[in-house]
């Protein structure tokens, strides 16, 4: 039974799997994206995102609670002054879990774990959002659609009444003119 098991300990001591999540999350800092199991990147993302999220304060209170998890000052100098700029306006979620498929050898379910805004694929211009529409909006909407046909409509019946006018008046001018005579004198 897993009686109070909350984390994968994926088959090491705890000083062995520490170790290996710091280097680890270290090499998920310099290099943005690492290839591994999907359990290490599970954990992986547990132990990480709380040190991003960490670094958004940058106080020396901050550095050396990071580098006590990390043991690496590059990877901690990277985190302080790159990524923890570029992630300073997101609530959360910083890395990303992407599926490969299976390793040949153990067929263990790969994957490649990313920090989501160095992704140049996902992260492409956004494009703004459409007013989402309700039930309930859909008055106002419909509102504003009826008033809108109304104005059309209005201009369309002036326009047709200037074209009708136009006709009026010009009728009579082809009638007098000397075509007219000749159709009727025949």
């Amino acid at each position: 039974m897993r009686h109070n098991r909350k984390f994968n300990h994926l088959g090491r001591t705890s000083s062995h799997r520490s170790a290996m999540l710091s280097n680890m999350a270290c090499s998920l800092i310099k290099h943005k994206r690492i290839s591994t199991t999907l359990a290490k990147a599970k954990a992986l993302k547990v132990f990480v995102e709380p040190l991003i999220t960490k670094s958004k304060d940058d106080t020396m209170h901050s550095r050396r609670v990071v580098f006590s998890n990390l043991k690496d000052k590059y990877a901690v100098t990277e985190l302080f002054r790159e990524i923890s700029v570029k992630i300073a306006d997101r609530p959360g979620g910083y890395t990303r879990i992407l599926r490969t498929g299976f390793r040949k050898g153990d067929a263990a379910e790969m994957c490649i774990i990313e920090l989501v805004d160095y992704n140049e694929n996902y992260v492409k211009e956004k494009k703004e959002k459409k007013a989402t529409r309700t039930r309930r909006g859909k008055k106002t909407t419909d509102a504003k659609k009826v008033e809108a046909v109304k104005e059309t409509v209005k201009e369309v019946v002036a326009e047709t009444e200037v074209k009708e006018e136009v006709v009026v008046e010009t009728a009579p001018e082809v009638a007098d003119g000397p075509a007219a005579e000749e159709t009727k004198a025949e």
